[in-house]
């Protein structure tokens, strides 16, 4: 369901890559080109994450493109994450959703130097993400948005594949990037280790079925949404998305607003929010303790594939501790009180 984009020749001899930054002129032309728009007027690289994220503005009027990087998604998962992001949007959930292009395409293909990329335009979501904390009254919203998402996504359907969440990927895929990186530190490799064989041998009583499973956002948290002065929220960037555990997504709301150092009051807001709209089973509830330290070994595999593309500079000894010693703090009884 793309345009096919294919850039001009390149000579055989051309030194391989791994990422390129794309020309935001050639994206004007070559990309915006092929959508019902007005005059662009910018195009800039807005952020580097796990997509690239130029901010855009036509006749004054803001949107975000957000191309892929190749080493992150396929095609497949691309399309999963689009066709999600357009139904949420049919069925009003406040979502940042992708705008066709002339030919009705959800994205334009990229034939950059490393291989494809995928290209999706959206509307810049209205309001700001909230500074220093979220309120009391937005921790609330946020968790009942939520909520509403995993009751409206059991009614969706794709026939393209997205890698779910299960266990397999979330902590074995993640020990296996992780693992390498810590061959000289055996007493922390061995934590890790017996904390994944814990978190696997704790969490089989789960369901995979409805309402237990459905399609998750993967990462929700208080950058990844805005709010405006009247407290409309809207929710964006789906890159880790796909189905999974729905308590799994509160697990990756705390995991991060710990991270973050957001309120305990806040966080109780969202879980509470979240309740008001969907009913958690006390298995469920139990579990997040470990699927908060199972967010937090996902995120950690994600930051050292991404350095392939950023830079290792960051990934350091200091690091390393740092992940671990968070990663204790986790599986402490008063996990919560940090």
């Amino acid at each position: 369901m793309g345009v096919d984009l294919s850039m001009e020749s390149v000579a055989q001899d051309i030194f391989p890559v791994v990422y390129s930054t794309l020309s935001p002129q050639a994206l004007i032309t070559q990309v915006l080109g092929q959508y019902n728009l007005g005059e662009v007027t910018t195009c800039q690289l807005w952020n580097r994450g796990l997509s690239d994220v130029y901010l855009v503005e036509i006749e004054k009027q803001p949107y975000i493109l957000k191309v892929s990087h190749h080493h992150w998604r396929s095609l497949s998962e691309i399309q999963f994450e689009l066709e999600l992001l357009e139904f949420l949007h049919q069925k009003h959930v406040p979502v940042a959703y992708p705008i066709r292009t002339r030919e009705q395409q959800l994205f334009v293909t990229i034939r950059a130097l490393e291989g494809d990329r995928y290209a999706a335009l959206f509307p810049y979501a209205n309001g700001t993400v909230p500074l220093g904390d979220l309120n009391l009254t937005q921790g609330e919203i946020f968790g009942q948005t939520l909520g509403r998402l995993h009751q409206t996504t059991a009614n969706f359907y794709t026939s393209v594949q997205r890698k779910p969440l299960t266990l397999d990927y979330l902590l074995d895929e993640s020990y296996q990037l992780i693992a390498p990186c810590l061959q000289d530190r055996v007493d922390d490799l061995d934590f890790l280790e017996r904390a994944i064989d814990r978190i696997k041998l704790q969490l089989q009583h789960i369901p995979q079925k409805p309402p237990f499973w459905v399609v998750c956002w993967g990462d929700p948290h208080s950058g990844n949404v805005h709010f405006t002065e009247n407290n409309q929220i809207t929710l964006f960037d789906f890159d880790q998305c796909g189905y999974g555990w729905r308590i799994f997504d509160l697990a990756k709301f705390l995991q991060v607003s710990l991270h973050a150092g957001i309120q305990r009051k806040v966080r109780d807001a969202f879980l509470a929010g979240y309740q008001t709209v969907q009913n958690l089973t006390s298995q469920e509830l139990d579990s997040l303790p470990l699927l908060t330290q199972t967010a937090h070994i996902w995120v950690w595999a994600i930051s050292i594939n991404a350095a392939k593309i950023h830079c290792w500079c960051r990934l350091d000894r200091s690091y390393f501790s740092r992940k671990i010693e968070e990663l204790k703090r986790l599986t402490s009884q008063n996990w919560q009180l940090f």
